[in-house]
Order: C-alpha cells, then structure tokens, then sequence
C-alpha cells in the first residue's frame, strides 16, 4: 500500500473534531426540548461522521485508475438520481432536493461524480480541449445539464459551486483562455437571468446589493451571524454559552455553525478553522502536483477546489463578504449526504496520493513513469482515458 498524506488526515481530522463539538453544542437546547434527550441530534452526526470515515477509507483503498474506469456510471447514476429527486423527492422549505427527510441529497452526491467524470473527459481531450467544437462546446452542454438540472430543485448555489469547480479544471486542464473568459461571461449572465426568474434568490441578491449602499440594512440573517462573530471577542463565550444560536441563527447547526464557532471559542477559533483548510488545500494541490497521470491530477485538482471553495464561500457568507446561500462548511456542519460525500472526496484525495508514492517506488525499481505537473501541459498526458478501450467511455 502506499503512503497516505498524514497532513490531509490531520486537517482533516481536526476538522472533523471541531465539527462534531460544535453540532452538538448548537443541537443541545433544542434536542432536549424535541426529544428529552440533549445528544440525540449530535449522536447522528457520530453515525454520519463514522460512515463517512468508511467511504473515505473505501475510497482511498481504491486504485486510483478505478475511478477513471468508472466515471461513466458514476456519472449515469448521479444524472439518474437528479432526476429522480425531481419525481419523487421530498417538498422541502419549498424545493425539491433530497430523499429520507432530507438525509439524501443528490445534489451533493453530484460533486465528487462531476469532478471524477470531468476529469476523464479532459484527460480523454488532450490538446483537443482548445478547439472549440471538441472542448469549450461539448463541456457547456455537459456541465449546463447538470447545472440545469440542480437549478430546478431549486438549488442555486450548488450549481454555482460546480461550474465554477468544473471551469477550474477546465482552465488547468489546458483550455484557451479566450474561450474560457467568454464561457465564464455566458454562464453569469446566465445564472444572473435564472436568478431572476427564482424569487427567493432575487431577493438574497437584493438584500445583499441594499447592504452596500446601506449598512444598516444588512438581512437578519447576516446580521445575527455577525452579532455572533462579534460577541465572541479573542476566546470565545465558552463551549455551549452563545446565544445566537438559541433561536436567532437559522440552520445554527448547518449552514450558520461557523457564526456559533465565532461566538463560543472566538476570533483563536475562527482562524484555527481556517488555517485547517488552508492547510486542507495545501495538501490537496500538493498532492495535484505529484500526480501520476493527467487524470489523477485534474481529479485531484477539482476535489480541493470543490471543498475548499465551497468552505470559502460559506465563511464569507457569515461574515456578509458574499449573498447568503444554503452552502455547508465541509466537514464542519451537521448533514448526511454532505458529511459522507465530503469524507469521499477525501478518499479520492488519498487514492491519489497512494498512486503518487507507489509510483516514486516503481521509478527506484527502474519502472518509467510519467509524471504530470499542474502547467496546464501535463508533459506527454502518461496514460490517458483516450485510449481505444475507453473510446466509448467519458470522453465520448
């Protein structure tokens, strides 16, 4: 077996540590006032937690050439349960995303599914990527299908979240920049006509242009967050002494707990946060760098930006830098599917970096093996999906 990244682990790890404190301390109160029990919440983010360390150690455990082998059903189930959501999925807060309650969301499966598939299909491409008929037009279809389809959840700010992931890949994989500056603008003015056309994001980015020329008009949402950052001083209220999450916060233990992270252990538990998934990305792109092939790379490219932008975006949402959105911080906030499909992406990770050193093994034994580097060359591309029997597969 090759060696593990113990860096990723360990941001991970202390991630994962934080979070589950902080699920509990948000969930207490009112886990005791549902069900006379104040850990009755938290214990099923243990269970998450436990079977998404399950997945991640299944994932990492699988060749990374594996998951080039399989991005095509993986992709084909992913497509197949967005579709079903839309049928026979649960009317939640007015959207239709997930199954079980809430437990399952499709949409979240389709992250790691986009970044594995996308990333067969460019390492499929080659230096075809740069002509239009082969690269940007057929990747707009692909990723606009997606989008769509999770744009008619609704679920806005999860499609955004992968097409700017897939744009990223798109960009280290090669791609003219041309092309990709004048696919970036079609695709914001696109979402800037389909937020338009959905009245509860119209009204989030209207709350959040007021905010600027106003600053008193900041929404109550952001507001309280910020109160909670803001009462939190150095250190911190104390574990399980804030306030805001009592009724003030929404979501306190998804979408808002690094507002209740801020209030309880302060600016020190903020920044250690933080400095946890910069180290996460560091270690993600570290790991990019020294990967065997092209699709290796791309996929482990795509995995740290997914994860880290979307951390990105929910902090700057709490700290009112960004319009609110429904997005969790990975591996902090309480969820099923997100928590699982987050530890996934991190066994991805792992498969790659275990490539990265039996390769290192194989070069001291005299086996040549091609390298590929985050240049937008990618060398000679090693070995590529492109090849005859993967012809029909995602680069089809």
């Amino acid at each position: 077996m090759g060696d593990l990244d113990y860096g990723l682990l360990l941001a991970v790890a202390g991630l994962l540590i934080i979070g589950l404190m902080m699920v509990y301390s948000a969930t207490f109160d009112w886990s005791y006032q549902e069900h006379g029990n104040s850990f009755y919440i938290a214990s099923r983010q243990f269970l998450w937690v436990g079977l998404g360390i399950l997945v991640m150690a299944a994932a990492a455990a699988l060749p990374y050439e594996r998951w080039e082998e399989l991005a095509v059903p993986v992709m084909g189930v992913a497509l197949l349960l967005l579709i079903l959501v839309l049928i026979f999925g649960d009317d939640r807060f007015g959207a239709r995303r997930s199954f079980l309650n809430g437990s399952i969301q499709p949409g979240e499966l389709v992250k790691p599914a986009m970044v594995i598939y996308v990333a067969a299909w460019l390492a499929s491409k080659g230096e075809q990527i740069r002509d239009v008929t082969y690269g940007l037009a057929p990747f707009a279809v692909l990723i606009g299908v997606l989008a769509g389809l999770i744009v008619m959840q609704p679920d806005v700010s999860t499609a955004i979240l992968i097409v700017l992931t897939a744009l990223a890949m798109f960009f280290f994989a090669g791609a003219d920049i041309f092309q990709l500056i004048i696919g970036g603008i079609v695709g914001g003015f696109t979402f800037f006509v389909l937020i338009n056309q959905l009245p509860h994001a119209q009204q989030r980015l209207n709350d959040y242009l007021l905010v600027w020329e106003d600053p008193m008009r900041v929404g109550h949402h952001t507001q309280h967050a910020l109160i909670a950052l803001g009462s939190g001083g150095v250190f911190g209220v104390g574990l399980g002494q804030g306030q805001q999450k009592l009724g003030y916060l929404p979501a306190p233990h998804t979408d808002s707990i690094f507002a209740v992270l801020g209030e309880e252990m302060g600016l020190f538990g903020c920044l250690l946060v933080i400095g946890l998934f910069v180290l996460f990305t560091l270690r993600g792109f570290k790991i990019a760098m020294g990967a065997p092939n092209a699709f290796s790379a791309l996929m482990a490219c795509g995995l740290t930006i997914w994860l880290s932008f979307q951390a990105l975006v929910n902090i700057g949402v709490m700290t009112g830098l960004v319009p609110f959105t429904g997005v969790a911080l990975p591996f902090v906030s309480a969820g099923g599917s997100a928590m699982v499909v987050s530890l996934a992406g991190v066994g991805l990770l792992l498969s790659v970096s275990r490539g990265k050193s039996l390769g290192k093994r194989r070069k001291k034994r005299g086996t040549s093996h091609q390298s590929a580097n985050l240049d937008r060359r990618w060398g000679n591309r090693g070995t590529r999906v492109s090849g005859s029997r993967r012809r029909t597969g995602a680069g089809s």
